[in-house]
């Protein structure tokens, strides 16, 4: 049996209430700030995304280069991967021409592949395993997959026109629905807390994506028609403010 002795911090936080309130906050900052980069400011989704991909990987070869747990870096990895999977998501759905169903299911085919690369390579994909650089590059990896694909799952239900019709509101009571099934999973059940922890990582970002998307979409289309620098910047404040005001403590990584 694994001691406490056999642990060590890692570099990710603790999965705590607090990490997912901060987590679909950033997957919502993420749905508002893409949009205000390819709708507000007409650079497109192929820009955007070239844009975003550049400060996804300067952030987290920062995080992988560093020797221990910052809660504001790491953070802003997960922005810089929620914005990225909005922009992403968008290009491959929309201007590819493969459409929801055909986005969301060639996005799944990549995080699906990505998981099962991680687990031959590592022989694990949990977060209590990320004890090296390789470790860290396959975990970034399926994270930036995870909220592409969550992207393009909240957009496929919500879209009235193009998809599935269920709205901004209805899609994010559905997501929400959800996530609140894997927490009874997680409480009542013996379902692999590995296999938890990445459900629900990514449908979080289709609830978040939902949300963004109600808050800045226009009325006709069901949405509040918010600024989107402004919803951009309330988000950002909030997240700051969970990162300073309640203090994070690491995951711990098993060492055997």
């Amino acid at each position: 049996m694994r001691t406490d002795t056999d642990l060590t911090l890692g570099k990710v936080p603790a999965l705590t209430l607090l990490f997912w309130i901060i987590k679909v906050a950033a997957t919502t900052l993420g749905e508002t700030a893409g949009d205000a980069v390819t709708m507000s400011m007409n650079l497109g989704y192929l820009v955007g995304t070239v844009i975003f991909a550049a400060l996804f990987v300067a952030a987290a070869g920062a995080q992988i280069a560093a020797k221990r747990f910052h809660a504001p870096l790491f953070w802003a990895v997960i922005v810089a991967t929620t914005t990225c999977g909005t922009t992403l998501a968008d290009y491959v759905d929309r201007s590819l021409g493969i459409g929801y169903p055909g986005g969301a299911g060639l996005l799944a085919l990549l995080l699906a592949g990505a998981l099962a690369w991680w687990y031959r390579a590592l022989g694990s994909v949990s977060i209590n395993r990320l004890d090296s650089r390789k470790a860290e590059v396959f975990y970034w990896m399926t994270i930036m997959l995870s909220q592409t694909l969550g992207t393009a799952l909240g957009d496929w239900f919500a879209d009235p026109e193009t998809g599935l019709g269920f709205g901004y509101q209805g899609s994010a009571l559905i997501f929400g629905a959800a996530l609140l099934l894997l927490v009874g999973a997680y409480r009542w059940t013996r379902v692999s807390r590995t296999a938890l922890f990445w459900a629900a990582f990514i449908l979080s970002r289709p609830l978040g994506a939902t949300v963004g998307d109600f808050l800045d979409k226009p009325v006709l289309s069901g949405g509040l028609a918010l600024n989107r620098y402004s919803a951009t910047a309330w988000l950002a404040a909030f997240i700051v403010g969970c990162i300073v005001l309640v203090p994070q403590t690491a995951e711990r990584v098993a060492n055997d």
